[in-house]
């Protein structure tokens, strides 16, 4: 049985920002603060259209909602530590506030993959079983759905910040990010750590590669349907629907798979390569997320363009 740290000797940890460009910090945090504005921002908007515009009152929306309030949550968990490095000059983390962190980093990020999974089961349905769409996918549906994601995620990853405060940490307690990364802090702490990586890659494995093959899977059955159809019955409007998901899908997957393999497989990397990816990692899928789906969903943009011509109009008067 691991005994947990006295609380007397836990440690704080350091974040290092942007290697080499300490001096203009307070430049860089310029454009980094005003992403994080637009991220805000695009997924609050999101939120409000889904909510007030009742032909958006339908499965696919509700789990772009899902998908909106889970990348709030991450732009929330990140931004105090990246902005306070930038604003501040702040470096230093106490162990329970990076262990909180990191908690739920990991665990909206395995929501998130988990609401991706069930926008890739609305698909299939709505192009495999579109007559039993409605029946299928029922409120209830949608929120089973979206509950077994966070219970998932909630319940795998709940055990890694106890695995972590077991452990003593003897170095110089440098994260190679801006935020709390499990691999990050787990590569600090002194001791076995064979059981503890071996549940990481776990959990990895349970919700992020499970969730990969589950989504590969579902197109390619949505692909085999449409084109086992004769041509003049293939409904490509249908199939361009999936264009927002896997935009989405890429957006998130890609940076979470390059950092996995630099913190895996790569040695000596540069930091600021590392610090790059992380930053790519965790703003960029709430930031293109919204622009994805205001781009290329029409709905969300016939919904756009009537909210601000109301705006106008009231305006006028």
């Amino acid at each position: 049985m691991l005994a947990l740290n006295d609380t007397s000797t836990w440690p704080t940890f350091s974040f290092i920002g942007i290697p080499g460009l300490e001096a203009a910090h307070m430049w860089i945090s310029i454009p980094f603060c005003l992403l994080y504005l637009m991220a805000l921002g695009g997924n609050v908007l999101l939120l409000i259209l889904v909510r007030v515009e009742q032909n958006l009152h339908e499965p696919q929306f509700y789990f772009l909602a899902m998908l909106a309030l889970t990348d709030l949550g991450l732009s929330l968990s990140t931004m105090p530590s990246v902005l306070a490095i930038f604003w501040f000059d702040v470096h230093h983390i106490g162990l329970n506030a990076c262990l909180t962190q990191m908690f739920f980093i990991h665990t909206l990020s395995s929501v998130e993959s988990g609401v991706l999974v069930a926008m890739a089961f609305d698909r299939l349905v709505a192009i495999c079983a579109p007559l039993n769409y409605a029946r299928i996918l029922t409120h209830c549906t949608v929120a089973c759905l979206s509950g077994a994601a966070l219970i998932r995620g909630a319940a795998l990853l709940a055990p890694l910040p106890f695995f972590l405060r077991a452990f003593p940490f003897c170095g110089t307690n440098i994260l190679s990010h801006s935020y709390c990364y499990y691999p990050d802090m787990l590569s600090l702490a002194c001791g076995d750590v064979t059981f503890s990586s071996v549940y990481g890659l776990a959990c990895v494995f349970c919700t992020f590669a499970v969730d990969v093959v589950f989504i590969l899977v579902t197109y390619m059955k949505i692909l085999g349907t449409v084109m086992k159809l004769g041509i003049q019955d293939r409904n490509w409007k249908s199939l361009q629907t999936c264009a927002c998901h896997l935009c989405t899908v890429l957006v998130f997957y890609l940076p979470l798979i390059s950092l996995a393999v630099l913190h895996r497989y790569t040695q000596e990397t540069s930091p600021i390569l590392y610090t790059t990816m992380s930053n790519a990692y965790l703003l960029m899928t709430p930031l293109l997320n919204p622009l994805v789906y205001s781009l290329k969903s029409k709905q969300i943009q016939a919904a756009l363009r009537k909210r601000f011509c109301v705006q106008r109009v009231v305006a006028g008067e």
